[in-house]
């Protein structure tokens, strides 16, 4: 009669916390939205509005909506379409340039702007130049 070891111990598997996601968690359900809402919007004026045969519409929407579905759904940068241009637009409006000053260079006075420039060695250069 053998005793058997019992282990209360469990692996917890690498989807535990894709439960809100779709297709076995591989979609965001904000990038799902947004992509069937760029190919509606993409792909309604192409399919009604091109004067083109079938065959030609069809290969039109495939090289046209499919990239762009699957860029939607996969995002940037971990973000939504949306979200990542309302990052941008963001960094667009409130932009700055930086100034660095540059070490060794010799500044000329007007361009020094907030800055007094010391004066030493000023007194000994007016002294000579009066004799």
């Amino acid at each position: 009669m053998d005793d058997k070891e019992y282990s209360n111990m469990y692996a917890i598997p690498a989807n535990y916390t894709d439960s809100g996601k779709l297709f076995g968690g591989m979609l965001e359900p904000r990038n799902t939205v947004e992509a069937v809402l760029l190919v509606g919007l993409v792909g309604y004026p192409e399919l009604m509005w091109l004067p083109v045969p079938g065959t030609i519409k069809v290969v039109v929407m495939t090289v046209t909506l499919l990239p762009l579905a699957v860029v939607a759904l996969m995002g940037i940068a971990g973000d939504s379409l949306i979200q990542y241009f309302g990052h941008m637009t963001r960094h667009w409006i409130h932009r700055r340039k930086l100034h660095f000053r540059r070490i060794g260079y010799h500044y000329e006075k007007a361009k020094v702007k907030g800055r007094e420039r010391s004066k030493r060695g000023t007194k000994k250069k007016k002294a000579k130049k009066q004799d």
